[in-house]
């Protein structure tokens, strides 16, 4: 980060210990995680296969549980809450892209897009209305009705990213999202997520094995064997 004064951290990670198994099958994942991801950035996760990325999503997520530390998001010690009450502020303050896309094949991209909302009971023709919103951004507003299996790749690709921005989360959660991509694909998107991901107030948190898209990023955190072992800041072109 280049400003002048100290960013916020939307972000807090202190001590993240995670394990799977027990005794002799156990496996430790993140082996005590400290990391401060800022508002106004994107990161990005990189590391070997194996290495805990999927895992340290999962838990800034609040997906999963971690066994030993402390993680705040936007200001909530997020490890702390309850399961129910984290699925409501996971609903209210993320948006989440998968390298599968995980659309839903019988509903319209419109109506893929409007799930979040309707999820929080959102009034159905208000949330469509918004989801065309969406649609257009991405360059999609002609597909709005169009199922999954008439969409290509990328199409489909750019409904998963408007589902994940439909509710204008704070905190947006990127797993290999152009891994399925080819490169003019892969760049559109990222080039989509730098535009209406980012905002002084929102963070972008991306993992990812895609060397072509690395510049896109503000900082790249690499993750191995379930440690940070380095961080580094990405100049941008122009800016050296």
């Amino acid at each position: 980060m280049t400003d002048h004064h100290t960013p916020s951290a939307a972000v807090s990670l202190r001590g993240i210990v995670k394990s799977f198994g027990t005794g002799d099958t156990k496996v430790t994942v993140l082996r005590g995680i400290d990391l401060d991801i800022y508002l106004g950035e994107m990161l990005l996760l990189v590391g070997e296969s194996g290495g805990g990325k999927t895992t340290l999503l999962s838990a800034i997520a609040g997906i999963l549980d971690i066994d030993e530390g402390n993680i705040d998001v936007l200001g909530v010690p997020l490890s702390a809450l309850p399961a129910g009450k984290r699925t409501t502020f996971r609903g209210q303050t993320m948006g989440f892209i998968y390298q599968q896309f995980n659309l839903l094949p019988a509903l319209t991209a419109a109506e893929n897009v409007a799930v979040p909302l309707l999820i929080q009971r959102i009034n159905r023709s208000e949330a469509l209305r918004r989801a065309r919103v969406m649609l257009d951004r991405v360059g999609l507003g002609d597909r709005a009705e169009f199922l999954p299996k008439s969409l290509s790749g990328g199409q489909q690709q750019r409904v998963a990213i408007a589902r994940a921005l439909v509710n204008e989360p704070r905190l947006l959660i990127c797993d290999e999202p152009t891994a399925a991509l080819d490169g003019p694909n892969g760049q559109k998107i990222m080039e989509l997520l730098r535009e209406v991901g980012r905002a002084p107030d929102r963070c972008v948190v991306i993992v990812t094995h895609d060397s072509r898209i690395f510049h896109f990023g503000d900082r790249m955190a690499n993750l191995t064997d379930g440690r940070i072992v380095g961080i580094e800041t990405i100049t941008r072109e122009g800016t050296a």
